[in-house]
């Protein structure tokens, strides 16, 4: 009867929509960096640290009033508690595993065990108790408990929390993760050579000096020695002693000099990969954004002309090292990434932001991949595809690509155009490339709805001075030029027209929103 009712309960708990999301906002509030309310809630736990430990300070020599202590007991203490547990909580998940093992055990025709199945659930939450960011969640709550005023120093505990809450201070500790070996084994190396180096002042100088008595002594007088602070209270009096001295700095010397080389090393290899993070950060934040995969002769004519109306809005990938220093030089914003992998897309807000990716590098392979890739993750990017034939052109639209681009046809067209029609191709080229009063533009009657219900006759195109050139019904709709006047406008349509920038700009306005 239990286990059917444990069973039941796990079944309640995997199918209720209401209880995933509610574990999936703990969940991203607790470990997902990109989660829009996370930095409030970091901010929050980084204040709490902060009053816990100026109360502590606080009450060195000052008695608390009643409140203070109210606070740190009931509110600051309860948080963190409640934030340990939540912690444990969603590292993973019980009611998961059991359906999953319940699943199985019915394909298979075999016995089903609730313990077996939550055995392997409890023991990795029990391994993430061991872990030392658990262990300093847990020593943060027990100054809680007033009977034992010792526990009190456990307070400084909390100061450790902030690795979980400073960005800063967690990439430092990331940078140092990353040479962990060579750091171990420079302590390795100070600890012999302070405990040899102890041990030799300690006989050397135990009956001749009487500021050594002991190991421990000698085992001080070397660690203050080899990291040069040299506080002067233990000086070696013989000539062996003093050699060992010698010795001893220099290795000190040696020592602080590997370790700093260590370090700026890593932060060297590092700096580049956290400017990258901080460049998507700030993409990430706004809601509509650009993404240029391959630094080209396309991508920098595109920005030529178009990066001041984008402003901040665009970012390139290029996975040649040269290429992104070039876009660096030229004042654009780029990062140092493979776009055909799936992990890097990935990386931007695919789910809050409208995207377009531009997949114009070099390799038609690798377009086909990014294409693919972006597509897997939103069906909603707006993916725009170079390609060099029919062939390569077919696969990127079978990859879900938007729209296709052939520079090469398009190019040999206006070849074409220059030596048998030049009038024709000067007229083109100077619309195109903006040389020209007259410009083409598209107007979207989602955006301007007035426009919705109408018929093409009952609007006065030559009032407003432009030429209407055709319509399209939606983004993957035929484009139909000089269509019938009886045609009635609907909401998804999309309009083509020819004129100046003024009287473009005159025509949307008058158009803009929606009649009631």
């Amino acid at each position: 009867m239990l286990k059917k009712l444990i069973l039941k309960f796990a079944f309640f708990l995997h199918t209720s929509k209401r209880y995933k999301r509610f574990k999936d906002t703990v969940t991203n509030l607790l470990l997902n960096a990109d989660y829009k309310y996370k930095k409030y809630f970091d901010i929050f736990m980084i204040l709490l640290i902060v009053l816990s430990v100026a109360i502590l300070i606080y009450e060195v020599k000052h008695t608390m009033p009643p409140w203070v202590d109210f606070v740190d007991l009931y509110i600051v203490t309860f948080v963190f508690t409640i934030e340990y547990i939540a912690r444990v909580w969603v590292h993973n998940s019980w009611s998961k595993e059991v359906v999953k093992a319940h699943g199985e055990a019915k394909f298979l025709k075999k016995p089903f065990s609730i313990w077996e199945a939550s055995k392997g659930v409890f023991k990795s939450k029990l391994l993430y108790l061991l872990t030392p960011a658990a262990l300093i969640d847990l020593l943060a709550i027990l100054p809680a408990y007033r009977p034992l005023r010792v526990l009190r120093i456990f307070v400084l505990f909390r100061v450790f929390k902030l690795l979980r809450y400073t960005k800063s201070i967690h990439q430092f500790v990331e940078v140092l993760a990353t040479k962990k070996f060579e750091l171990f084994t420079l302590l390795f190396l100070i600890l012999f050579i302070v405990f040899t180096s102890g041990i030799a002042i300690y006989v050397f100088e135990e009956k001749s000096n009487p500021d050594i008595s002991s190991l421990f002594d000698g085992l001080y007088w070397a660690l203050i020695t080899i990291s040069t602070v040299g506080y002067g209270d233990i000086s070696p009096v013989t000539i062996e002693g003093r050699i060992v001295s010698m010795l001893v700095i220099i290795s000190g010397i040696a020592m602080i000099s590997f370790v700093t080389s260590v370090i700026v090393s890593s932060f060297s290899e590092k700096l580049d990969e956290l400017k990258e993070n901080r460049l998507v950060e700030e993409i990430n934040k706004t809601g509509k954004f650009m993404i240029l995969c391959g630094y080209g002769q396309m991508t920098r004519m595109f920005l030529k002309n178009y990066a001041k109306e984008l402003g901040n809005n665009y970012i390139i990938i290029e996975k040649d090292k040269e290429r992104v220093e070039e876009a660096f030089k030229e004042g654009y914003r780029a990062i140092h990434e493979d776009a055909s992998r799936h992990d890097v897309i990935y990386k931007f807000n695919i789910d809050y932001s409208d995207i377009t990716l531009f997949a114009l590098t070099g390799s038609d392979v690798a377009n086909v991949y990014i294409t693919l890739n972006a597509k897997a993750l939103s069906k909603n990017i707006k993916v725009i595809t170079r390609a060099t034939d029919d062939n390569i052109a077919n696969k990127c639209k079978l990859a879900g690509a938007d729209h296709v681009i052939r520079p090469n046809i398009i190019a040999n067209k206006m070849l074409l155009a220059a030596v048998t029609q030049p009038v024709m191709y000067q007229a083109i080229y100077a619309i195109l490339t903006g040389r020209h009063l007259a410009q083409l533009d598209e107007v979207m009657l989602v955006e301007h709805q007035k426009l919705v219900g109408l018929k093409i006759k009952e609007v006065d195109f030559k009032h407003f001075k432009l030429l209407f050139i055709g319509i399209q019904r939606g983004l993957k709709g035929e484009f139909v030029f000089n269509p019938d006047k009886r045609r009635v406008f609907h909401e998804k349509d999309i309009l083509l027209l020819m004129g100046r920038e003024a009287s473009i700009r005159h025509f949307k306005n008058s158009f803009q929103g929606v009649n009631y």
